[in-house]
């Protein structure tokens, strides 16, 4: 069985951004809930610390590698959660999550949050995702 999607976009400047308002999902057979990703190597150590670009890029990476360890991309997300300690410098490089998300033809719903403070200190970016098949 393959997923279906529908966006719902009553509004359509979410679209220039990357996300959609709402999706609906049908015919999906299993759901992947990934908890949060941040700039980690696969040691476990904080990677970047103070450089929001290659958090971003890095934590997308580390979000990629749960997604392809469950047999799905990027593609798949239908729910991505930003969580920040600085908004306004998320937005100087939201291009490294938009690119991304885009080569993947995917818009998940999506919700940024501004956050004081990330579990491990010097995070700056932590992604969380939903995905289906």
């Amino acid at each position: 069985m393959v997923a279906e999607r529908t966006a719902v976009n009553p509004v359509t400047w979410s679209k220039e951004l990357g996300f959609n308002q709402a999706e609906i999902v049908t015919g999906h057979t299993r759901t992947l809930y990934c908890s949060g990703q941040t700039a980690m190597s696969p040691d476990g150590r904080p990677q970047h610390l103070g450089d929001m670009a290659a958090q971003l890029a890095l934590t997308l990476d580390n979000l990629e590698d749960v997604l392809k360890s469950a047999d799905m991309s990027l593609a798949n997300l239908i729910r991505l959660n930003v969580y920040t300690t600085d908004v306004d410098l998320l937005f100087q490089h939201y291009g490294v999550l938009a690119a991304r998300l885009g080569a993947a033809a995917v818009a998940p719903t999506t919700t940024m949050l501004g956050v004081s403070r990330l579990a491990i200190p010097g995070q700056l970016v932590e992604l969380e995702g939903t995905a289906v098949d």
